[in-house]
Formats: C-alpha cells, structure tokens, sequence
C-alpha cells in the first residue's frame, strides 16, 4: 500500500561583544545586571541582542511617545496589545519631555538603513527608544518588547501580583527572508473568521508576513463570488466527510461552509494591521470539483460518464476545467472579484496535481491542443497558467503556483512554491523565477511529529521538530541562483485538522521553527539554542491557550532503516543497539517511519545477545500513513557486559521497499 500518493502525502556566530538568545532564564543578578544565562528567550532569534544592566518598569505611568500618524498607529496597537493582562494602557503622547515619567519612543527614520520591516530598540532604566525605516519594523520591535515582560503578558485577563519588567536591552534586527509565511486549508475543512483571526494573531507573534489562504478544493468552494452564486451555494456543500480513524468510510453528515466577500475583506483588514499580506489561492486547474459541480459546462463534459460532484473522500481526483473560452471567461470573471476583495501583489492560481486523465479523455481538448500546437497533455496546463498569469499580470499583480506548474513549460512572470522536496525550486531558480521553499520534507505542518503510536490521526510523512528547524532552504540552490529564494512557508493541510485546536496542535511549535528560519540569519541558527528557548516561548501560547504540542524529551536514534533495505515480503531484520542496552533494566524501543513511499509494518521484535533472547514482544506494529503500536517493551532481567545486543524484528515494508525510518532507545 503507498502512503505518499499526492502532495498531502507525497512525501557563525555572532562577535563576543553581543550576548546570545537563547540559555536559560532566571531571576536578575542583585546588582540589576542580568547574567548571560539569563538571557531573553526570544523566538525568531534577533540578529544582534546586546545585554545591559537595569531594567525596564511597566506601569500605567508610563508614556508612549510617537509623532507622525504611523508611529502613533503602531504605538496604539502596541499599547492596546497591553492591556488585557495589565490592566491599562499608556496614553500616547506626541512628546514626554519634562513629564518626569518612564517613557518609551517610537520613531520612524527613513535613513536608518532597517529596511521596511527591522528596527532598532534600546531598554535602558526609564526610557526605552524604538527607530524603524517603515511601519512594519515598529510593529516588530513591538513584538519584541512583549516577548522581553513576563510570559503573562499573553494572558487574554488582568493578572495580579506580577511586576512588568523588561531587561536592558539593545537588539538590531532585521529579516532574513521577505516570505515567511503559513497556509491554512478552509477547502477541506471550514474555519471560522473567529478562528482565522486567531491564526493571525500567531503568526504576527511569531515575525511571520504572508498568510496563504487556501479557499478552494474539491470538497468545497469557500468564497463567496457575486457572478457565480452557485459556486457557495451548491459548490460550499458536501453530502459527508471522511470518518475519523476510517479515511475511507464516510460519516453520513453534509458538510458545508462559507466566507462572504465582506469576511474576506474583514480578515484582510485585520492581517494588514498585523503587517500580514493575504495571500488568496484559487486552485485552477485540478481540485476543481466543487466548481464544476456548481457549473458542469465547465467540465470536460464530453468525455464518458461524466457525472461532477463535491467530493467527499480526499485524495487526487480527475475533475480538471476544461480549455473552453467559456471556462476562461469564467476564471478571468473570479479572479476579478478576487483582486478586489485581496490587494495582495501576489495571487495563488493552485497548479498541483491536475490529472491528464479527462484531457486525454475528452475529444474537444484533443482538438485543442492540436489546434494551439499542444504536443502532450501537460501542454494544456501550462497553457491554462500562462493565459491565467497573463490576466493576473495584466491587472498589476503577480502569480504563484505550486511546482508542478514547471510541467509542460514554465509560464512567463512565475513564481514557484516548491512543495515536492527541493527539485521545483531549484529548476525555477536555475530558469531565473523566483521561488518559495514549501518543501513537504520540512514544512509540511500536517505531517505526523511524535515517536510514539499516541498522536492524532494525520496523513501520514514524519516531520519533527528538529527537522522542520534544521531545513537549510538555500542549501540545494546553486550560490548564483540563492537571490530568487523569496522565503519559506510552513503548509497545514486539513484532511485530518477540522478545528482549530487541532490546527494549533499540528501548527505550534513548528510554525515557530519556520519563523525562525524565514527570519533569523543563518549563522546564528542553532537547533539546541532554539529548544531552550522554546521552554519559554510555549510558556506564551500556554499563557493565551494555544494547544500546542508538548515538546518532547529529545531522544538520539540508535539505529535506521533505509529504501531497499526492507521488502514487501515479511523477513527478519537485526540491528545492533548495544550502546542503548548498557544494563540490566527495563526498555522502550521505537519504531519511526521518517520517509518513503511505504508504512514500515512490524510482527514481533526481541533483543538477543550471544544466541539467547533477553526479551521478546509480539504484538503487530506499524509506523508511516498511520502509526500505531510501534513501540515494544522489554524488561531485561540478565546481561553480559561488554558484549553486543542485538534488537531481532520481523518486519516489512506495505507494498514496496521504499521505507526509511529509526530506531530509538529508552530506559524506563
């Protein structure tokens, strides 16, 4: 059985005189001086953060001073960020000169050299100074200054008996990339505006720009075009939803759900004032079911058995438009509608997994592809994207598609969202497009992320934490082509996410590895250095009621197993795991499927040593589309020192060989 059958399955250091995030907190040195292992635990990590002595009071005496009308907007939403756990908010002033008060200045330099979103922020005992280029960067030094009081600050109601102090403190900071995004999928599953808006405000937590909104799909049409009512009101609903824990029954109950174009543009405003670019996704030319149930005629309506309708299992499924001038009028119709609720530059057009299938199927696209000298069927996407892009690029915005828009020839002005491992990228970079690093090896935040068989159903792959973090995006580029990487982005399909806890659950604290990344520069990235400082940051989404994943005790693999290794046929395999077994004693040992096209299915396992079995457990296990019972058990009563141990399992790879994972060890 193949797992990873579609896009949703496929699967330096900074000099001495600055003080590096990210050791362990604690209270202040005596003399008010905080001690470098008590540095602020701040997540993205800033470029350059240097420690002072003294801190920083909060009080309701405090003033805020900004001048022109961006300064005093970002100054407002910083102090109204404030309020809810302090109790009040400082008044803004156009100058604090002789008021004997605490104060903190926000301040725009256009010749600062900060670029649109980096800022510059002194802490110092009474006075706290913020200069930015652009409006951006003071919303981000604000960001920052949150993150420097206690985590409470986070909390949604007033909380008593905490002093509100930040260290002294000067950071210099700037992003890395200018894409540092996260995709939500309202197609699969509806989440409210309450709930989008909530999404945001993470994200702007977390120094993340650009909010991809996937609204369109085979199991639904989610946004409301005038033109075309029947796009939400038949092609927004569907008869069922796959069960939970059985992805191929359905649960008997229709499915429906909406955004109208005043939510777009409610959610659309309330991102912008976050610093947030919504960046909308109409899917042309697959995953267009839903659309073509609303309006068959543009379908391929003449190929057999022809008979549309929203979807209700996942998957990759035929339903593709049909190159009809009908079927263009109609596209180029919804994309006006579309620019006018989003001012995004960018505009998302879909492009992955179109099957051919109909194409081939139907006569009318034969002909036209003979007609436009159209040689194969991949031909007739490429041409959807390059007409579509025309009219994108026509009215002063650009376009994105996912990298199988490379098929068929890459249309003029495109931007790549590499999806598929790192290949889409590189081959855009190397024709000189620019590109978005959304690697499904790293970034794909649907994937599974623990070791054990106690998770919540996903789709399957295998995506850690320290994985997700220590994914290098400009690594496979060639050092010429590194320039047309825009950024990265962290993607949630929703097959197996139908509300927002779960959506958090699966989102944080990887999303904040993405951040990290599409912020910080690379030289002062470090896997461990972010795990400390993660013990505070989720101590902030714990504050606001973020459902987090609970980080994990890190545990080093013992042992692996590779592509070709392990057969579809049930064998014996052995791996020497000695250096885990050093006693007598009780262990755990742990399958973990990390990539491939195959689940890594287990009978029984034992461990041995000199011939004789020390333990055995037999129960049937398995890790990859589903995990499941993959850890084994033993209780090891007598062991010979010095001497190898062998963990003995039967096992095999569901449908194939192409099966890699690891083997971990630990004591109870």
């Amino acid at each position: 059985m193949s797992i990873l059958l579609t896009r949703r399955t496929y699967f330096a250091v900074l000099p001495l005189v600055t003080v590096l995030a990210g050791t362990a907190t604690g209270a202040l040195a005596q003399n008010g001086t905080i001690n470098p292992m008590n540095t602020p635990q701040l997540v993205p990590r800033p470029a350059k953060m240097t420690l002072g002595k003294g801190v920083f009071t909060l009080s309701n005496r405090v003033f805020i001073e900004a001048k022109d009308a961006d300064a005093v907007r970002e100054a407002q939403f910083f102090a109204a960020s404030l309020a809810p756990a302090t109790g009040f908010t400082p008044r803004i002033e156009d100058h604090v000169d002789g008021r004997g008060a605490d104060s903190i200045s926000f301040k725009l330099d256009p010749n600062s050299g900060l670029g649109d979103e980096g800022y510059r922020l002194n802490v110092s005992r009474g006075r706290i100074t913020v200069v930015a280029q652009k409006p951006a960067g003071l919303f981000y030094a604000g960001q920052t200054m949150r993150q420097l009081l206690p985590s409470a600050i986070y909390a949604p109601t007033v909380q008593k008996g905490v002093v509100w102090q930040m260290p002294a403190v000067t950071i210099e900071d700037k992003p890395r990339f200018a894409w540092r995004g996260l995709m939500m999928d309202s197609g699969r599953y509806f989440f409210p505006v309450a709930d989008v808006k909530r999404f945001i405000d993470l994200m702007a937590q977390q120094k993340m720009n650009t909010f991809h909104w996937h609204l369109t799909e085979d199991q639904g049409w989610r946004l409301e075009i005038k033109k075309y009512p029947l796009l939400t009101e038949v092609g927004s609903v569907r008869s069922e939803s796959p069960r939970a824990g059985a992805r191929n029954q359905g649960d008997g109950t229709p499915y429906r759900g909406f955004y109208t174009q005043a939510e777009a543009r409610e959610v659309v405003a309330y991102a912008a004032q976050r610093h947030i670019t919504v960046v909308p996704e109409i899917e042309i030319p697959g995953h267009a079911a839903a659309a073509i149930t609303a309006y068959p005629q543009l379908g391929n309506t003449d190929i057999p058995n022809y008979a549309p309708k929203v979807l209700t299992r996942w998957g990759v499924h035929p339903y593709t438009f049909a190159p009809k001038e009908e079927t263009f009028a109609f596209l180029e119709d919804v994309l006006s509608e579309v620019m006018a609720i989003f001012p995004s530059k960018v505009i998302h057009i879909g492009g992955d997994e179109a099957p051919t299938s109909q194409w081939n199927q139907s006569a009318f696209a034969r002909d036209f592809m003979t007609k436009n000298g159209i040689k194969e069927l991949h031909g007739v996407q490429s041409y959807f994207t390059t007409r579509v892009g025309k009219f994108l690029n026509a009215h002063g915005r650009d376009f994105i598609g996912w990298d199988e828009i490379l098929e068929g020839g890459l249309a003029p002005n495109a931007i790549v969202m590499s999806w598929r491992g790192e290949s889409g990228a590189i081959a855009a970079a190397n024709q000189n497009h620019p590109v978005v690093m959304a690697s499904n090896s790293a970034y794909y935040l649907d994937y599974g992320q623990g070791r054990g068989g106690t998770e919540p159903e996903t789709i399957g792959g295998y995506v850690p934490l320290r994985r997700t973090y220590s994914f290098e995006p400009s690594a496979s580029l060639a050092p010429d082509k590194a320039h047309f990487l825009l950024g990265v982005q962290g993607q949630l399909w929703a097959e197996y996410i139908k509300d927002m806890p779960k959506l958090e659950y699966m989102a944080y604290p990887r999303a904040c590895a993405v951040a990290e990344t599409g912020w910080s520069p690379m030289q002062v990235k470090d896997y461990g250095d972010f795990r400390a400082r993660l013990e505070t940051h989720v101590e902030r989404l714990k504050a606001q009621g973020v459902n987090f994943r609970p980080l994990d005790v890190e545990v080093t693999p013992i042992a692996t197993w590779k592509s070709g290794e392990v057969g579809e046929e049930w064998a014996e395999k052995t791996w020497d795991i000695s250096s885990a077994i050093p006693k007598a004693g009780t262990y755990d040992v742990t399958f973990q499927y990390t990539q491939g096209t195959h689940r890594l299915d287990i009978s029984w396992a034992q461990l041995e040593q000199n011939g004789m079995v020390l333990g055995r457990d037999e129960h049937t296990g398995l890790t990859g589309g589903a995990t499941k019972d993959n850890v084994y058990h033993f209780v090891v009563t007598t062991l010979a020192p010095k001497q190898k141990v062998v963990l003995r399992a039967r096992v095999r790879a569901d449908g194939g060989n192409d099966s890699n994972g690891d083997i971990s060890v630990v004591a109870k």
